[in-house]
């Protein structure tokens, strides 16, 4: 009365013949990709000092060096970057916390105090400069 189904049906499971990627290794290529964000804005601050120690751990999860900027790309003034490094840091603090990256996590986080601080800055300054 019916008629087989001869094709393979779309809810089961998918092939195993690719490669699958571990979990920490889907943690390193975000964890990369976090860290190359802050280094895109990072550069564009001009902190040349902690854009190469950003960049040696991109190198070292990435396994080639990311590719750098000489000259800042935008015209974005310097409390909006601040605040895009600080929300990048803070990612990449995460991800290298949950995959146990001691160097990573203390370079986020270092990164994180220097931008919180760069932020309060202009604020602390109007402070002094009104009374």
């Amino acid at each position: 009365m019916y008629e087989p189904i001869r094709t393979k049906s779309v809810h089961s499971m998918a092939d195993a013949d690719f490669p699958h990627r571990t979990r920490e290794e889907e943690l390193d290529i975000q964890l990369a990709g976090h860290l190359a964000a802050l280094l895109a804005v990072t550069e564009d601050l001009g902190l040349d000092q902690a854009a190469e120690l950003i960049a040696r751990q991109v190198t070292r999860l990435r396994g080639t060096p990311p590719a750098r900027t000489s000259a800042p790309l935008s015209g974005t003034d310097a409390a909006e970057l601040h605040g895009r490094a600080l929300a990048h840091a803070g990612r990449a603090l995460v991800v290298a916390a949950s995959r146990a990256d001691t160097t990573a996590a203390i370079l986020a986080a270092e990164r994180m105090d220097a931008h919180k601080a760069a932020l309060r800055a202009p604020e602390e300054h109007a402070l002094t400069t009104t009374h």
